[in-house]
């Protein structure tokens, strides 16, 4: 196995085990109410702001969630190759992961308490940072 194989393995290993936490996290925030906490946020910031942040009912939430799991899982072979867009997917949803673990943290700073899907941050915002590592670690090696 070559060094850009090997490399393409771990990209593909780090995404895999990235959508693994989101479905932990998702799995989280499910029980632990997110959207009682989410939805009234985004209520003010629609009546401070002209801001289109959507507001979600459970079922809508959830489901595209599950969509949105099954179509990582299903591009992930696609994940060892090592090209432009496979990157770019790769630094995208790191990176959105990366922000998404850090607001979840942050957020209970902000709010003093621990807010829903917090305890699963960590592991979002460690399996981003692993994504978007092995993702440049691949392009630097060409």
């Amino acid at each position: 196995m070559n060094v850009l194989e090997s490399s393409g393995r771990r990209r593909a290993q780090a995404w895999l085990l990235l959508v693994a936490c989101l479905a932990l996290h998702v799995f989280d925030e499910a029980v632990t109410g997110f959207l009682d906490f989410y939805n009234p946020i985004v209520t003010q910031i629609r009546a401070r702001w002209w801001f289109p942040v959507p507001r979600f009912t459970f079922g809508v939430w959830l489901g595209g969630l599950i969509v949105a799991i099954v179509v990582l899982l299903a591009i992930s072979p696609a994940l060892r190759r090592d090209t432009w867009w496979v990157r770019l997917i790769a630094t995208i949803f790191g990176a959105i992961m990366v922000l998404n673990g850090i607001a979840h943290l942050a957020a209970s700073i902000y709010y003093g308490r621990w807010v829903p899907g917090a305890t699963t941050a960590p592991l979002i915002l460690v399996g981003g940072a692993w994504l978007l590592r092995a993702t440049w670690k691949t392009h630097e090696l060409q």
